[in-house]
């Protein structure tokens, strides 16, 4: 038998999800992009209509609402992000229903050679018989955070026709930029004005998160001697190969993200551009304590001083900047907004999974500037690529846990 919830989260999640929404980490503006704003001015008509109060697109790009208390409870926040990664195509999205999966491997019509396999991906096995959302195989689906979007209105429109579940004051903020670091303004704790907060931005059912990764971005630029190459001999000095050498310098055995896992952190190089008279490389840093995030980058700046000291004719700098921290730092010294999470799933018969995250999320900027907010499960899988997958049923639950957490809350 169809839950009620059911049609309305596959339904939003198809509409949000056909919307192009992707962010752009080389854009100084805020959002980075301007076809974030077909999402967001969508939301703030959605919420409008619905009848949340305090509607507003800030000028910062984060849409704010009021589900006003019906009892005595704390102020909750609750987030989602309405961009999607930059890392793979996200123009064009066609999302598609497998209606009652029958547990075997699924195919793509826009790439054939394309497929999701139960086999090599174990908690699709998990869901024979659920409703399984794919895009067609040539883009991401976006339900990171489209999914996380669909559970949050769906529960607000639940709450706002429906006054006789107690709950107290709740803030809705739909954000853009979260997949490039930057979805946190910083009026928004403020604007905000919730005691504790959440962002439905996780994976798995059971996943309720409050340690992430700590994080660095590093800029590195090398200027080298550019000459004729026909007249080059002793006076050229090539960036390319200078930026190459770093690259080759850096452990690529132990601190790489595809040779970590667990609670290993990492320097990762996402970008190289230039030429051979100047070339700028990009790392993101990641550890889960802040030594090991600070000798990731006393590692990064002395392998760059020592291509340098090779090269002296060259110039390298090297600029890192911090990004955000393991919310787990503030959150451990007050779980109650954990807890609340937890019976909120237990209620429903789901068992807490709390693992660390191995990235970060607008709640790792938040609680670091004073609001604390963990991070709750969407079922959101695959992420940031072609095979991304997400269940109707793995969103109900999301959307079960929030409406039973906010009426938990109010009753103390």
């Amino acid at each position: 038998m169809t839950h009620p919830f059911d049609p309305e989260l596959e339904a939003r999640l198809l509409r949000y999800a056909a919307i192009d929404s992707q962010s752009d980490a080389n854009s100084p503006s805020s959002p980075s992009t301007e076809i974030q704003f077909g999402m967001l001015h969508l939301l703030k008509k959605e919420l409008e209509e619905m009848g949340a109060a305090e509607v507003t697109l800030t000028d910062y790009g984060t849409v704010l609402a009021t589900i006003p208390g019906t009892a005595a409870g704390p102020t909750i926040g609750f987030l989602a992000h309405v961009d999607t990664a930059p890392q793979f195509n996200a123009a064009g999205v066609k999302p598609r229903v497998i209606k009652g999966y029958n547990g075997g491997a699924i195919t793509y019509p826009d790439a054939p050679d394309l497929v999701l396999s139960p086999e090599e991906f174990p908690y699709l096995a998990e869901k024979q018989g659920e409703d399984i959302i794919t895009a067609s195989g040539l883009t991401l689906l976006g339900a990171d955070d489209k999914a996380g979007v669909a559970i949050l209105m769906t529960a607000a429109r639940r709450l706002l026709s429906d006054p006789s579940i107690p709950h107290g004051p709740i803030r809705l903020a739909f954000t853009p930029d979260e997949e490039i670091g930057r979805g946190v303004a910083a009026a928004l704790p403020r604007d905000l004005a919730a005691d504790f907060a959440y962002t439905f931005d996780g994976g798995a059912v059971g996943e309720i998160e409050y340690e992430s990764f700590s994080a660095d971005i590093a800029h590195v630029t090398v200027t080298g001697v550019s000459i004729h190459p026909g007249w080059a001999k002793d006076k050229l000095v090539n960036a390319i190969h200078l930026a190459s050498k770093i690259v080759d310098t850096l452990p690529h055995v132990t601190l790489t993200p595809e040779t970590t896992a667990g609670r290993e952190g990492f320097i990762h190089a996402t970008d190289m551009t230039g030429g051979s008279s100047e070339m700028k490389l990009t790392f993101i840093l990641r550890d889960f304590e802040r030594d090991g995030l600070a000798a990731k980058g006393d590692l990064l700046r002395k392998v760059c001083e020592a291509v340098q000291a090779g090269e002296p004719r060259a110039r390298i700098t090297c600029e890192i900047t911090p990004q955000y921290r393991n919310m787990r730092y503030w959150l451990e010294t007050d779980m109650t907004p954990v807890e609340l999470a937890r019976n909120a799933a237990r209620t429903h018969g789901i068992e807490p999974i709390s693992v660390p995250i191995r990235g970060g999320t607008d709640g790792s900027r938040l609680t670091e500037m004073g609001v604390p907010t963990p991070n709750i499960f969407t079922g959101m899988q695959n992420i940031h690529g072609p095979l991304e997958w997400i269940s109707v049923q793995d969103m109900r639950r999301a959307t079960e846990v929030c409406l039973t957490l906010v009426e938990q809350a109010a009753r103390g």
